[in-house]
């Protein structure tokens, strides 16, 4: 069961490193020009993979200033 559940966690990492990014920018061009009906699942894709886009640029940019500043190392 724990073998089951790594292998989610893991392919679930992949799956959105790799498609945060479409589905971020993809999804409202979908629904504004394309005409595709709204659908709550895709909504919460889309909040979760714009957390991953923020999350992403703060450790990147904030947290790595703030450890310039301090000398994390």
């Amino acid at each position: 069961m724990k073998k089951t559940l790594m292998d989610l966690y893991g392919s679930g990492i992949l799956f959105f490193y790799y498609i945060k990014w479409p589905v971020l920018i993809g999804l409202p061009v979908m629904y504004l020009e394309v005409g595709y009906k709204q659908n709550i699942i895709m909504n919460v894709i889309w909040v979760y993979c714009l957390y991953l886009v923020l999350a992403g640029f703060y450790r990147r940019f904030v947290l790595k200033q703030r450890c310039d500043n301090n000398s994390c190392k």
